[in-house]
């Protein structure tokens, strides 16, 4: 009998038609001077520098890296870095799977309803911080230029202070997984494990989607939480479980890097509460069927997520300062359950006894 090689698999997405459908499907940037565009690009870029090195001082992590600046883009060079990423990320479990003689049309089927998600997205997506995207093992911070303009123009805010802002955040997120040695190899191995579970020999991909209509129909009957459907998609409770680790993580990552962003306070960012308060307002905005599109994309999901992961963080450094939220860096058995995240309090006894 012969080996089974490389030819005898086939990737679930065409990462390359997702992103040149997403691509061409985004929308243009704002219509704006040469010399406002061309301010907005050199600031960030060399914002990201001095954010950075604020973030460090007020959360006591990544002493001795070297600061890095960020790159800039527009939103077809966000889709194709983001469906790279996805490619990284989900690579090595999607690529377990055998191929069949459908494999090369479900690829590029899929490809295209990524596509168009990634395009959806790449309007809304101010900046982002792919460990796995990039050379080597500092990943890619990504700002994504003309979507910072378009907020700052509709919340009317001063530009450099918001630049600084959303810095502030992409770069925690950069300095979360570059201080923190054993994250990023913990986040690629659970997101594999999930990845594996769903689409995994003992389930092909066609059931898996079958399901998609019943968990759905549940949470338009029961008002649930979008997060419900998913849990449904999951039949096996490891699946589970690492789906609730993976969430309780993507929650802690999201609000300490919002809590960051403002508590560097107004001596940085002399907005910042007006900011805030203005970019929450529009956080909740949007038409009909952007908040029908948010919701089925789990996007109104995340928002939920900054607010629960930021309650979780300051609650912890009021009761044990920031040295002490910091031990939460420790090891994946110091991270915070999702229990925890609602209850900071049972984190603090688990950790600090």
């Amino acid at each position: 009998m012969g080996t089974v090689g490389e030819d005898n698999f086939r990737p679930v997405v065409d990462w390359s038609l997702a992103a040149s459908t997403g691509a061409f499907l985004v929308r243009g940037g704002p219509n704006v001077s040469r010399e406002e565009a061309s301010l907005a690009v050199s600031e960030l870029r060399e914002l990201t520098v001095d954010a950075e090195a604020h973030v460090r001082e007020l959360t006591g992590l990544g002493a001795g890296l070297s600061l890095l600046p960020g790159e800039v883009v527009d939103r077809p060079g966000w889709v194709r870095s983001a469906a790279a990423g996805l490619d990284a990320l989900t690579g090595k479990a999607l690529r377990a799977l055998p191929a069949n003689p459908l494999s090369p049309v479900l690829a590029g089927s899929a490809g295209v309803q990524t596509g168009v998600v990634l395009a959806f997205l790449a309007s809304r997506v101010l900046g982002q911080y792919d460990p796995f995207g990039g050379q080597g093992r500092s990943g890619q911070l990504l700002l994504v230029a003309p979507n910072v303009v378009t907020a700052q123009h509709a919340m009317q805010v001063p530009g450099r202070d918001f630049r600084m802002w959303v810095c502030l955040h992409e770069c925690t997120h950069r300095l979360q997984f570059t201080a923190v040695n054993w994250l990023r190899d913990y986040f690629a191995d659970e997101v594999e494990r999930l990845v594996g579970g769903l689409a995994g020999a003992d389930e092909g991909l066609s059931e898996l989607l079958g399901r998609l209509p019943d968990a759905f129909r549940e949470v338009k009957r029961s008002k649930a939480d979008g997060v419900v459907a998913l849990t449904q998609l999951m039949r096996s409770p490891q699946q589970r479980e690492v789906f609730e680790r993976l969430l309780a993580l993507s929650t802690l990552l999201e609000g300490h890097a919002d809590y960051v962003m403002d508590a560097v306070g107004p001596s940085v960012v002399p907005a910042v509460e007006t900011i805030r308060a203005r970019f929450t307002a529009r956080r909740r905005g949007g038409g009909l069927l952007d908040r029908v599109l948010r919701s089925l994309l789990g996007v109104d999901a995340k928002i939920r997520q900054y607010a629960q992961g930021a309650a979780f963080t300051r609650q912890v450094i009021d009761r044990v300062g920031m040295a002490g939220f910091n031990v939460v860096w420790t090891s994946p058995n110091t991270l915070p359950t999702r229990a925890e995240i609602a209850d900071p309090a049972a984190w603090v006894r688990r950790v600090h006894g």
